[in-house]
C-alpha cells in the first residue's frame, strides 16, 4: 500500500493559556487520507474539525501523537516549507487571503516568493485562473468581485503553488448558495481532472454527502468515518451529537419510523424520488 499524503498518529492538541490548561480540542485522531481521494470532514462548531486542518500544513502542531505529511513529520522545522509546498490551505475568508490589487498577481503572489522562474509562473497563473473557470477575470480587481469569485481566485493562488493537496476550511461558509455551488464545482473538477488531494472541512451536509469519504467529528474525536451513503444512514447516531442529516436521508429515516420499508442510501434528490415513485406504484 503506497505511503498515505496525511497520516495523523493519535494526534492531541489543546490551546495554550497562560491562566492554566485548557480543554482538549483534538483527543486521539488517527486518520490515513490517500493521495487523490475527496475526503470531507464534518463537525459542529467547536468539534475540533478547523484545529485538525490547521495542522495539516503545520500552522499548529500537536501537543501529543503525530502529523505525518507525504512521510514527514510536521515537527521537524527544516522540512516546513517542503509540507507547505505538498499541502495548500484555503480559509474561510477569501479577502484575508488576497493580497494584490489585480487577479492575475495576487494568484502570481505565492510562487513568487517560491522562486519560481517568471516564465513558469506566467504558465501557472493561466493554468489556475482556468482551472477555477475565473481566465476571462485575471485583469479585473479582487475586491470588485462576488464572494464566490474571491473565493476561487483564492484557491487558484493555492493552485497555482502545484500542492499535491489541497486543505480547504470552510471555504464557503461567506457565501451565498450561488457562490457556495461554483467553489465546490471547482473543488470536485480539481480533484477529478487534476488529480489533487482535496481536504474539505465543512457543517454543510450537502457539501459532505459530495465527497468520496466522509469523516464526522464530535468533542475532538473521529466518531465516523467511510462513504457518505453509509455514514449518513447512522441518523440517531448523528442526530445524538447535534447534526442532521440531507434532506433526501431525513424524509426517508422519517418513512421508516412510520413503518415504511425504504432504504436510506438514496442520497441525491434523483435517487430518493425513484425510492418514492417505487413506493407509489
Amino acid at each position: 500500500m503506497t505511503q498515505p499524503i496525511i497520516e495523523t498518529r493519535d494526534l492531541r492538541f489543546r490551546y495554550e493559556d497562560v491562566e492554566g490548561p485548557t480543554p482538549v480540542v483534538l483527543d486521539g485522531v488517527d486518520l490515513k487520507i490517500r493521495e487523490g481521494s475527496f475526503v470531507a470532514v464534518l463537525g459542529h462548531n467547536g468539534s475540533g474539525k478547523s484545529t485538525l486542518a490547521k495542522h495539516m500544513n503545520a500552522i499548529l502542531l500537536p501537543s501529543g501523537g503525530q502529523v505525518l505529511v507525504d512521510g514527514v513529520d510536521t515537527a521537524d522545522e527544516d522540512r516546513l516549507l517542503d509540507i507547505r509546498r505538498t499541502v495548500g490551505m484555503v480559509f474561510q475568508n477569501p479577502d484575508n487571503q488576497i493580497v494584490a490589487n489585480v487577479v492575475e498577481e495576487d494568484v502570481a503572489f505565492a510562487p513568487e516568493n517560491l522562486g519560481v522562474p517568471p516564465e513558469e509562473i506566467r504558465r501557472r497563473v493561466d493554468d489556475a485562473l482556468k482551472a477555477v473557470g475565473m481566465y476571462d477575470y485575471r485583469e479585473h480587481a479582487p475586491h470588485l468581485l462576488s464572494g464566490g469569485q474571491k473565493q476561487r481566485v483564492a484557491i487558484a493562488g493555492v493552485i497555482a503553488m502545484r500542492p499535491r493537496c489541497i486543505v480547504l476550511d470552510e471555504p464557503t461558509a461567506m457565501l451565498d448558495p450561488i457562490g457556495r455551488a461554483e467553489v465546490l464545482k471547482t473543488i470536485k473538477e480539481l480533484n477529478r481532472t487534476s488529480g489533487v488531494t482535496v481536504v474539505l472541512i465543512t457543517h454543510h451536509m450537502d457539501e459532505a454527502a459530495q465527497a468520496d469519504r466522509l469523516v464526522v467529528m464530535s468533542k475532538g474525536k473521529v466518531i465516523a468515518d467511510g462513504v457518505p451513503r453509509e455514514v449518513f444512514q447512522q441518523v440517531e447516531e448523528l442526530k445524538a451529537v447535534g447534526l442532521t442529516v440531507p434532506e433526501t436521508t431525513e424524509l426517508l429515516w422519517e418513512l421508516r419510523q412510520a413503518g415504511v420499508d425504504v432504504p436510506l442510501d438514496a442520497l441525491s434528490d434523483e435517487e430518493c424520488a425513484k425510492v418514492l415513485k417505487d413506493l407509489l406504484q
